[in-house]
């Protein structure tokens, strides 16, 4: 006699066993034709493909495999306190949510994080499967929008970054350019404002209205008392990012940008707009079009329930330079040109003096560690950092912070051996690498030989502009960002011995056909095993996602 266990889903997925091939082609698809069907202005089968990519098996795994194992904070519980790590627990979890039953989303939990000027900054962390459903909606969501978003808007977009914002405003602020005044405004606590109303009539009626009207008034949890939330959206929520992009979508109208039908900005037009999420700046041809155009944008943002703040608002000419995304941009004197002027674009004092503190903290917590603690800990650090800031004029940066990097390995070497000689620790721990050949100061592990990351030699690498609207959901557009994927400089995150298989393997995981810089961990795995006699010849090895190796594995 079969016995029938109740709640219980009659797909049981396999999460080691999972195509993830077949589901992120079908998404893709999915996601293409809303897309297409967006800059047709078919609203009719918008609606009808965006509720079929909702509910697809495909876009469920997806939304799971990203929060569970891309996402930054998939190791932060909700209000439940449930964690998602196992891959028996993943597949559960796609089998409850595939079963479509109503969903009343519970309260975020608040949680506090530093920002960069002491205060703190309030995030609300939906529990884990109301984070995978806002996935879902996301996927279904995000490319009707991606055909309508103004091609000025960076922030949290997909195929988009900060280094494109600082492109698009390394041509904005072009010496020869007339718009030499700027707004350089901030929207005081954007994601914590935007009224519900407005942004449920810009969404109209998505298939998952009421869906998203619940996680926006869900409210949240803090120290045990219940707190209703009658504004905003909860920084730390999935779906988030992509809500207040929608709120500020229309800046360009509402500042008289108005562009061809080709995309090009109209030559009458006085000024230009760049945005980055809730910072923007605004260029214009004069003082008194600038004061006017913090009206416009203060009037744009009021409908939005949304204020300027005072404190981080300005308004600046190109030749007292300002801040923006961590870089100084500014007009400089030159005897060279012949405007007499130059634009250059470097670190901003303050991101300098903070990554110092920092190392100077880790530096700290390394007090009594052995080289190869030092070396893991600093190279992923100093790598980011650099990899940030090489498309800007950075060089005399890393060179000062390589001098600063130097005398504190000297100091750590010193309290590490206090009772040997300077030319015993220069002996032990500096010398000539092949990573940096022609230099005899490479801190190098005697034990393992890793050699820490010298940001002095960082080569200046210019970021190329995205170019125009284009986005990764548009189908006319695949073979740019295959080609803009190819040639990107999120390799230089990686060791020289992984980014030579990363370069073969153009930047793509064999095994589901995406790309390796998805996020992932990205493991280097052996065609013949180790043990059966393959070696670590670069024709033996496959770069992969961490969840590809352990399929290829099993």
């Amino acid at each position: 006699m079969q016995t029938c266990v109740a709640n219980v889903p009659q797909r049981m997925t396999d999460w080691q066993g999972v195509n993830w091939r077949k589901a992120h082609r079908v998404v893709k698809n999915l996601r293409q034709r809303i897309f297409r069907a967006t800059r047709q202005h078919d609203w009719k089968r918008v609606r009808n493909l965006q509720r079929l990519l909702r509910k697809r098996y495909s876009n469920v795994l997806l939304a799971v495999r990203r929060v569970t194992q891309l996402n930054a904070g998939k190791a932060t519980p909700g209000i439940d306190k449930v964690l998602v790590k196992t891959g028996p627990a993943k597949a559960a979890l796609v089998d409850r949510l595939k079963q479509q039953t109503p969903w009343k989303p519970l309260a975020a939990r608040r949680v506090y994080i530093p920002k960069s000027n002491g205060k703190r900054r309030p995030l609300g962390i939906p529990t884990i499967t109301d984070r995978c459903l806002q996935a879902m909606v996301k996927a279904a969501l995000e490319p009707c929008w991606e055909a309508q978003f103004e091609p000025t808007s960076y922030g949290f977009r997909p195929g988009r970054s900060a280094h494109d914002a600082i492109a698009r405003i390394y041509v904005n602020a072009h010496v020869k350019n007339r718009k030499k005044w700027v707004v350089d405004a901030d929207i005081a606590g954007c994601f914590d404002a935007i009224n519900h109303q407005f942004l449920l009539k810009q969404i109209g009626n998505f298939p998952a209205r009421g869906l998203m009207a619940d996680w926006l008034s869900v409210g949240y949890l803090e120290d045990g008392v219940f707190h209703p939330t009658e504004a905003g959206t909860p920084q730390g929520g999935v779906i988030s990012p992509l809500l207040a992009n929608i709120a500020l979508h229309g800046m360009e109208a509402a500042l008289g940008i108005t562009r061809y039908a080709q995309g090009c900005v109209k030559k009458n037009v006085t000024r230009a707009v760049v945005r980055y999420a809730d910072d923007l700046v605004v260029f214009c041809e004069s003082k008194a079009e600038a004061e006017q155009t913090r009206i416009d944008l203060q009037r744009f943002l009021s409908f939005r329930g949304l204020q300027l703040s005072d404190e981080k608002t300005q308004i600046v000419h190109l030749s007292e330079g300002f801040d923006f995304l961590g870089f100084t941009i500014r007009h400089y004197p030159s005897c060279n040109t012949r405007t007499g002027w130059k634009l250059l674009i470097k670190p901003a004092k303050q991101s300098v003096s903070r990554f110092r503190e920092k190392l100077r903290h880790t530096f700290k917590r390394l007090h009594g560690c052995n080289a190869t603690a030092v070396i893991t800990v600093l190279n992923p650090i100093l790598r980011g950092w650099a990899n940030y800031y090489r498309g800007v004029v950075s060089s005399k940066v890393f060179e000062k912070l390589e001098t600063y990097l130097f005398w504190k390995l000297q100091r750590w070497a010193t309290k590490t051996h206090p009772n040997k000689s300077y030319t015993w620790r220069k002996r032990r721990y500096w010398g000539e690498h092949p990573a940096y050949p022609g230099s005899l100061w490479s801190f190098i592990d005697p034990n393992t030989g890793m050699v820490l990351y010298r940001i002095g030699y960082t080569r200046i690498q210019r970021h190329v502009l995205i170019r125009g609207q284009a986005s990764p959901d548009d189908p006319d557009c695949q073979g740019y960002f295959a080609l803009r994927g190819r040639q990107s400089r999120q390799l230089g995150d990686y060791p020289k011995s992984a980014q030579r298989i990363i370069r073969w393997q153009q930047g793509q995981c064999p095994w589901c056909g995406q790309s390796l810089f998805n996020g992932e961990p990205i493991h280097i795995h052996h065609k013949q095993p180790r043990h059966l006699g393959g070696t670590n010849h670069a024709s033996n090895l496959m770069a992969l996602h961490r969840v590809c190796h352990q399929q290829v594995h099993r």
